[in-house]
């Protein structure tokens, strides 16, 4: 993408990890909201990590439902540092630890029972393991690769449904490709044509998007770090994971 920064005139004083953080030593059901939330959008990443780690795909799901049911009930937000406040970091921090006391205990298959479980399709997550070309990345990279892309698949959604609402589906999925400015995209002219639009209009309508793209981008990071500050450092972190 071509454009700056966009500055947004609304403030990231208040997201959903800024809140889990700041309530971490103190019962909070907003905060516990905001985290189930958060677990719902990112347990994909969280999945194919444990999954780059040698677990079957029964045990994954296991080990990945009884995660959350730990960091949803107990007090791991404890843990949280605010001066390193990325989500995926934490998340990632707490699961090796997690991961580490299941082996010693050897409680593999004594998981379960009433706990409290995320709705979780790791159906579709399994469909998308297996379609992963092979890779000697390790389970680090992996997970940050899969949190990045993830972060951006909700990105696009979030737009598309936008574009779907106010009845411009059709310019929504003309234009997607020019979002990121791949190679292999057709030449203005032929996707105005096909449009009934003059080049001109594209190119302003594309500016749109780009600049609708990078506001959304900025919103759902802001969900996953503790400060404004962090935002731009964060995308350009994730920027490097998806081109590894």
């Amino acid at each position: 993408m071509t454009d700056s920064p966009v500055q947004s005139p609304r403030r990231f004083a208040t997201t959903r990890w800024s809140l889990v953080v700041a309530a971490g030593r103190k019962s909070s059901p907003d905060a516990e909201a905001a985290l189930e939330t958060l677990c719902n959008a990112y347990w994909f990443p969280l999945y194919a990590y444990v999954r780059s780690r040698g677990k079957n795909a029964n045990d994954a799901r296991d080990l990945t439902q009884e995660f959350f049911a730990r960091l949803l009930e107990k007090d791991f937000l404890q843990t949280a540092d605010p001066d390193r406040g990325r989500f995926r970091s934490f998340l990632l921090t707490v699961l090796k630890r997690f991961l580490a006391n299941e082996h010693e205990k050897e409680q593999t298959l004594k998981r379960g029972g009433d706990r409290r479980k995320l709705s979780i399709d790791f159906d579709s997550g399994e469909q998308r393991i297996q379609i992963e070309p092979a890779t000697s990345a390790t389970p680090e990279s992996i997970f940050e690769r899969q949190w990045a892309l993830t972060l951006l698949q909700r990105v696009l959604s979030n737009l598309e449904a936008d574009y779907s609402e106010s009845g411009r589906r059709e310019l929504f999925e003309k234009c997607r490709v020019y979002l990121t400015g791949s190679a292999g995209a057709p030449p203005y002219a032929e996707t105005a044509e096909q449009l009934g639009m003059t080049e001109g209009a594209l190119k302003v309508a594309v500016h749109r998007m780009r600049k609708q793209y990078r506001e959304k981008l900025q919103e759902e990071v802001a969900q996953t770090v503790s400060s404004e500050a962090e935002v731009e450092d964060e995308i350009r972190s994730l920027m490097t994971a998806v081109a590894r």
